[in-house]
């Protein structure tokens, strides 16, 4: 069961974020503003994480040096404030499933940064090398096909509208055109590298300060601190900050106490168990969600090209697993072996040494 945990983590993580996904649309939708949308959301999740941290680890604080501080304070910045801020404005533009669709591009991201950053090594000449190359290319191809071909639209029969938008007619036609689509897509690509530098820089970050739950609840707080500048420079009307008992407050709620206070823990945990190359190839899990729920409850359309994008990106998925488990047991193998030879190697040499003197 150990050895399944990291497995079981990941999938909840993705379906936690497919429910970020669909939640933070409907928000949108009914015009929250995005900026203040990452403040609240990050306040509530430093709310909801400080008391948890006083009382889980307040007796194993590691030290916290400068360096290190500034180092939180940077990834932070950019993993997480820059990345949802950016996330946001691209959502607005482009519609839940296509966010899902486009995170699909952070495993690659991820890939090339953590190769580039020396933790992740390809041997191209092996079988796990060529993997979790094809893997890469079959994500992008996958990521490709739902974002730039629709085809035959699928209506599911049962389905209930769980957000209705009077104005989601409206909404449909904007970001349905070309222009805005297309900037929605460059956005999303921009706040998954961002993302992908949070999940590279996350590894080295936690071996200097291996206190998990304090590290995620400081880069939280950091966070609020730096989303709450950027929301009052970029948004001054104080209607916009008021929350009311709709869906709003229910997608602050959901993404900062959920999602931010509990996923990014799990991702922390997954990434010093297996790694960030493992939790960013997970991603295709929330696209097929998201696609499912948002046909589901909101009445959306599947269209061909989504689905065989999803089949597209779990193969990709599976095929960088694959590799890197294939990669893992080979590397476990040479090493026992080493290991075996190097004793061998001892026990000859002593068996061939002198017997010692003997003195009377």
């Amino acid at each position: 069961m150990g050895s399944k945990k990291p497995f079981l983590a990941v999938l909840l993580i993705q379906t936690i974020y497919a429910g970020m996904f669909l939640v933070s649309k409907a928000a949108f939708n009914v015009g929250m503003n995005n900026f203040i949308f990452v403040f609240y959301r990050q306040a509530a999740a430093t709310v909801f994480l400080v008391p948890l941290s006083i009382i889980f680890e307040r007796k194993n604080v590691p030290p916290l040096s400068f360096v290190t501080f500034c180092k939180i304070f940077m990834l932070s910045l950019f993993g997480i404030t820059l990345s949802l801020d950016v996330n946001g404005m691209a959502l607005i533009y482009t519609s839940a499933t296509l966010a899902a669709a486009t995170t699909n591009c952070l495993p690659v991201i991820t890939f090339f940064l953590a190769v580039l950053l020396r933790m992740e090594t390809v041997k191209l000449r092996t079988s796990p090398g060529m993997a979790k190359i094809a893997g890469v290319l079959i994500c992008i191809a996958g990521a490709a096909t739902i974002a730039f071909y629709k085809g035959p639209r699928l209506q599911l029969l049962l389905h209930h509208r769980l957000f209705r938008n009077p104005t989601s007619q409206e909404h449909q036609s904007h970001v349905s055109s070309g222009a805005t689509w297309m900037k929605g897509c460059l956005l999303m690509l921009m706040s998954n590298t961002f993302w992908g530098l949070w999940l590279v820089c996350q590894a080295s970050i936690i071996k200097s300060y291996p206190a998990k739950l304090l590290l995620t609840t400081l880069q939280c707080l950091l966070s609020s601190i730096q989303s709450f500048f950027i929301a009052i420079a970029l948004e001054r009307d104080l209607h916009q900050w008021k929350l009311g008992w709709n869906v709003k407050l229910l997608a602050v709620a959901y993404t900062g106490i959920i999602v931010t206070g509990g996923t990014y823990y799990l991702q922390t945990w997954v990434i010093e168990k297996k790694g960030p190359v493992f939790l960013a190839m997970s991603t295709p899990f929330a696209l097929v969600i998201t696609m499912l729920c948002s046909a589901t409850l909101l009445g959306e359309a599947i269209s061909l090209g989504s689905i065989l994008g999803g089949i597209l990106l779990v193969g990709g998925l599976y095929s960088v697993l694959w590799g890197k488990s294939k990669e893992q047991k080979m590397e476990k193998t040479s090493s026992i072996a080493q290991a075996e030879k190097e004793t061998e190697v001892k026990e000859e040499a002593a068996s061939q040494s002198p017997p010692p003197p003997f003195f009377v």
